[in-house]
């Protein structure tokens, strides 16, 4: 029986993806295990593998590479050796239509070829169990984006699927995590939709007209002191789509400052002892050549995990009326790449060492500025560090990563004179500007405060982040 390959759902937020490029041609046989393709989503290019054994058929009117691709769209077919595939049916040789249909065929016309009773062209991978739930649920699982991996169908889908339908309401989960947000009713979007389903555009849509809609009156508002401008003239500018980094950038920013009550504290550590540090570590890193000389980013993602572990509040994120506090410590790391910003994370950092914690953000950063990285290591993160130090800036205002509640913001390092603790002299020190950005509906002031003071005091006393 032909498997189909389908466009597969990589992150939960994922709703189309872009073919990079087929890495099997039409016809070559290929193993379960093998990459088939490649997939851009959101900030990433991942490979495909394959799922089982088979000869790979690309139909003729397959998605070329560079097209957005819904997920679980059909991009081709694994096939057993001398099967035809199910687009082989659509076209028929005139001769055989002047012969009449065959006596015995393998092939069914293509509005009839069907798989468990159910046409194919309705159908979409699915596991087992979903199947079975799915049945004892009454849901019809064929109009269903699966999540699983390469959009296979999950019991989560199918149960998800079962509480929309119940409502009369078919909707992605980002359109309705955006209504939710933006406090936008689906019973009405559902109605106005006439059965089709409720997408993230349909939603934004309805946030705009509702704008408008209590904007006072023209001859209410109050006259502008200066014009505005005319529209730039054709030629006078250049205009270009947001790329697919952008947009989930934005998305992103606006679904914070829209939904989270934020409050940034700042505060100046003494940076001279973990720059000594630093130094010290480079120079027994060159005496080791295999070894990864550790950048102050991976000092930071080492002692925020420790501080973390003392104050699990910062750890936390905020699902409707539920307050999750995780028992994993992921900390993305934001990065500047070629692409735009992305936010790789390190998996369980409060468990590893400094200098496996170097090595792995030096894959990461590798691979982010390639644009390989995978969507796994954009999953996940708990907490997140942005570090602006590079580019000569002293202090800023970072904003939250959702789901997290909090992001610490670290300026550069650089040489201040300092009043020494007598008070009877000024010194030069390495200091550097944290700045906290947390979540007020998840954590208080007073335990945020006490959260930087412990990454204060892990700058300026490295052995006490070391030693734990």
């Amino acid at each position: 029986m032909p498997v189909a390959v389908v466009m597969p759902k990589l992150g939960w937020t994922m709703e189309a993806g872009s073919l990079v490029k087929w890495l099997k041609k039409d016809g070559e046989t290929v193993k379960a295990g093998e990459v088939l393709f490649s997939v851009e989503s959101d900030k990433a290019v991942s490979e495909v593998e394959a799922l089982e054994d088979g000869v790979l058929r690309i139909p003729p009117d397959s998605p070329p590479a560079g097209e957005q691709v819904p997920v679980g769209s059909v991009l081709a077919y694994l096939v057993r050796p001398r099967e035809s595939a199910p687009f082989t049916a659509l076209t028929v040789p005139a001769a055989m239509a002047d012969a009449g249909p065959p006596a015995t065929s393998h092939l069914a016309p293509a509005d009839e070829w069907v798989v468990a009773g159910r046409k194919r062209s309705d159908t979409r991978p699915i596991s087992p169990r979903a199947r079975r739930v799915a049945a004892e649920l009454g849901v019809d699982w064929a109009a269903i984006v699966g999540s699983g991996r390469t959009g296979r169908i999950v019991e989560r889908d199918v149960r998800a699927a079962a509480g929309s339908r119940a409502a009369g309401i078919r909707v992605s989960p980002l359109a309705r995590r955006l209504a939710e947000e933006a406090d936008v009713d689906l019973v009405e979007l559902a109605a106005r939709a006439e059965g089709k389903r409720i997408t993230r555009e349909d939603v934004e849509a309805a946030i705009r007209e509702r704008s408008v809609a209590i904007a006072p009156p023209a001859a209410e508002r109050p006259t502008p002191e200066v014009a505005e401008p005319d529209a730039v003239a054709p030629g006078q500018a250049e205009r270009e789509p947001l790329s697919a980094v952008r947009r989930i950038t934005r998305d992103r920013m606006a679904a914070a400052s829209r939904t989270t009550a934020p409050v940034t504290l700042m505060t100046d550590a003494d940076a001279t002892e973990i720059v000594a540090l630093r130094g010290r570590l480079v120079q027994a890193a060159q005496k080791r050549l295999k070894l990864q000389p550790p950048t102050y980013n991976d000092m930071l993602v080492c002692l925020v995990a420790a501080a973390l572990r003392e104050h699990p509040h910062l750890n936390s994120s905020l699902e409707g009326d539920i307050l999750v506090r995780h028992k994993g410590i992921h900390i993305g790391l934001a990065m500047d790449t070629p692409r735009g910003l992305i936010v790789p994370v390190v998996k369980d950092a409060d468990e590893k060492g400094l200098w496996a914690i170097a090595g792995e953000t030096a894959r990461l950063v590798a691979q982010a500025k390639a644009g390989t990285v995978s969507a796994e290591d954009l999953r996940g993160g708990t907490f997140t560090v942005t570090n602006l130090g590079g580019f000569d800036v002293k202090a800023f205002t970072p904003i939250l990563n959702l789901p997290e509640c909090a992001v610490l913001g670290v300026g550069r390092i650089a040489l201040r004179p300092v009043v020494d603790t007598s008070g009877e002299r000024v010194i030069p020190r390495h200091m550097v500007t944290l700045s906290l950005t947390f979540d007020h509906r998840v954590v208080d002031g007073a335990p945020a405060a006490r959260f930087l003071q412990t990454v204060k005091g892990f700058v300026e006393e490295p052995l006490l982040w070391l030693a734990t």
